[in-house]
């Protein structure tokens, strides 16, 4: 009976390297499971190609936009500073600096009247 227990037990051991045995195979078929969802990212991969590429398209969009509103708010500033030469456009850093020391200037020719 103990060897019937001891072999049972053994072979309840025998079972267990025998699942041991098996989890290395469900490993293998998992990783195949893996590679095949890496076909399937490969599929998907164009799905989001086209959603990186639509989300690019949509921010380069928003910063066009952007640098438009920016230039005419510019262009605005330019159109009310008093320039001598008319016909030459100041850069933006020009503009956005003169237009500092013009509002500046006339600040202190309000304080001294």
């Amino acid at each position: 009976p103990s060897s019937g227990a001891g072999g049972g037990s053994a072979g309840s051991r025998g079972a267990s390297p025998g699942r041991t045995v098996l989890a290395p195979r469900e490993t293998a078929t998992r990783r195949k499971g893996k590679v095949r969802r890496g076909r399937g990212k490969a599929r998907n991969e164009g799905l989001l190609s086209k959603q990186k590429r639509s989300r690019r398209m949509k921010a380069n969009d928003r910063e066009r936009n952007r640098m438009h509103h920016l230039n005419s708010a510019l262009d605005a500033l330019r159109s009310v500073l008093p320039t001598f030469p008319d016909d030459a456009k100041l850069t933006k850093i020009e503009t956005l600096r003169f237009a500092h020391n013009y509002i500046w200037a006339l600040t202190q020719s309000l304080r001294l009247a």
